[in-house]
Parts: structure tokens; C-alpha cells; sequence
């Protein structure tokens, strides 16, 4: 039998009483909250908002609240992200001593990329890891690699309006479908500053037992670094490491050196 702790602290299991109705009950108020937990609305829309902050909520149109990106992720079970993880951080520390700049590994979950797991590089001037971090599945090099995935239709029903719709930023279709009909032909996705001025990224997809793509594992670069030079050798490394995530995911021995 559980016993409440004996100096619990309220507002934090306020919080996660709404994270739990968010998660298993659907959308509510801040009425509907602050009547749940027997609190003020300006309580209740403070612990609300803390949620959205850290991407546990996430706010609608009509200004309810939804479940948010963190919990969403929850629907791929702890010990898939814990296997992708497991699977990764060996071929993304390679990757980062043969380039010497920051790796991560980020899932796609409905219209949001969330990052996984990252492994900075040694020099001073560097990305920083994302790990945690939420973004737009359309604004991130993982995204655009897991976007690029899915037919006309499933990109369609994914941007369609929904009824709890939030005010999420919505792509230019016709040009975000330009742009994954040229990550489809590479296999690769390169991101010019189009989430944050000064870093330039490149990312490739990881395929699960299946040959489904389950994430991406993306190299993340100050814009002073790159040059269309340098990007065969940022391909080729993104190449093995992908392949190699791949393989262990799908208990196969990792491609060696240069395949």
C-alpha cells in the first residue's frame, strides 16, 4: 500500500495529478482543474502553465489543455527509447571523435521531434547537446529525415486540422513536401540555420527490426564549420552510424570502417 510521503510538497503533486487526468482523461479547463484539485483558477492555471513549459500540457485553440510532447512519447514504451539509447551512444561517440562535433538522436511522435540522447564534441566553440529538448517535427534535421517517411496522404492527415488543434505553427506544405521529395532521393537532411541562426545540421534516418525508420541520428555544427566540402565526410560518418544503430537495433553486427 503506497503512504503519502511524510513532507510532500503540494504544488508538485498538483502537478502530476494533472499530468495523470491530462494523460488518461483527455483535454480539461482550468475550471475543470482547479475544481479536480480543490484549488484556486489562478492556481490552477499557474500549475498549467508550468506544465506547457516543460511540454507535460500542451495548450488548444479554445484554450483547454491537452496532453503535451513528453507525455506523448510515453506511448512508445520506456524500454523502446531505452533499446534506441542502448543501441546509439556507442556508434554516436564514435561519430563524434571521427568529426568532432555534437551527435544526437531524436523519435518523431505525431507533429514534434523529441531528442533522445546526446554526445558533445571536445572543442570550444560547439552545439550544445539537445537531449530533452522538444522542437517541430518540420524545423528539425531528425524531423525533416522522419517527415520524409511518410506518403502525401500521412503528411496531409498530420498537418490536417483537428478538433483540439492548439496553436501549434503550421509548415508550408507545398514547400515542406519539396523539401522531403529531396530527402528522399539523398537519404539525408540538411538543416542551414532553419532552427537556430549560426548551426547548420545533418541528419540520416535509423530503421528499426522491421526496416521502418524509428529515429534519426543527426550531426549539429557552428554554420562557421560547414562548407559543401566537408559534407561527403559528414555524410559518409552519418552513413556508418545510422547503419550501425541500425544493425544493433536489430541485433546484427555494426558495418566496419568506411562501409
Amino acid at each position: 500500500m503506497k503512504h503519502p510521503p511524510a513532507y510532500g510538497v503540494t504544488s508538485v503533486d498538483h502537478a502530476l495529478r494533472l499530468a495523470v487526468i491530462l494523460q488518461v482523461e483527455g483535454p480539461l479547463t482550468v475550471s475543470e482543474a482547479a475544481e479536480r484539485l480543490g484549488v484556486a483558477r489562478s492556481t490552477a492555471h499557474r500549475l498549467l502553465s508550468t506544465l506547457v513549459y516543460r511540454d507535460f500540457a500542451a495548450q488548444n485553440a479554445d484554450r483547454s489543455y491537452r496532453v503535451g510532447p513528453v507525455l506523448e512519447l510515453a506511448a512508445r514504451t520506456r524500454s523502446d527509447v531505452a533499446a534506441l539509447r542502448a543501441a546509439a551512444l556507442g556508434p554516436m561517440r564514435t561519430l563524434v571523435d571521427v568529426l568532432d562535433e555534437t551527435a544526437n538522436l531524436s523519435v518523431r511522435t505525431g507533429r514534434t521531434v523529441r531528442f533522445i540522447a546526446s554526445v558533445e564534441c571536445s572543442r570550444a566553440l560547439r552545439v550544445g547537446g539537445r537531449e530533452g529538448m522538444v522542437f517541430p517535427a518540420h524545423q528539425v534535421t531528425g524531423g525533416l529525415v522522419m517527415l520524409a517517411a511518410l506518403g502525401d496522404d500521412e503528411l496531409s492527415a498530420l498537418y490536417a486540422p483537428v478538433p483540439e488543434g492548439g496553436p501549434e505553427e503550421r509548415p508550408d506544405l507545398v514547400k515542406l513536401r519539396a523539401e522531403l521529395r529531396a530527402v528522399r532521393r539523398s537519404g539525408v537532411a540538411l538543416n542551414l540555420e532553419r532552427s537556430e541562426r549560426g548551426v547548420v545540421a545533418v541528419g540520416r534516418g535509423v530503421t528499426g527490426p522491421d526496416g521502418d525508420p524509428v529515429a534519426a541520428v543527426a550531426v549539429s555544427m557552428p554554420s562557421v564549420r560547414h562548407s559543401p566540402r566537408r559534407l561527403k565526410e559528414v555524410v559518409a560518418a552519418l552513413t556508418t552510424a545510422s547503419r550501425a544503430i541500425s544493425a544493433a537495433l536489430a541485433g546484427e553486427p555494426g558495418p566496419g570502417p568506411g562501409q
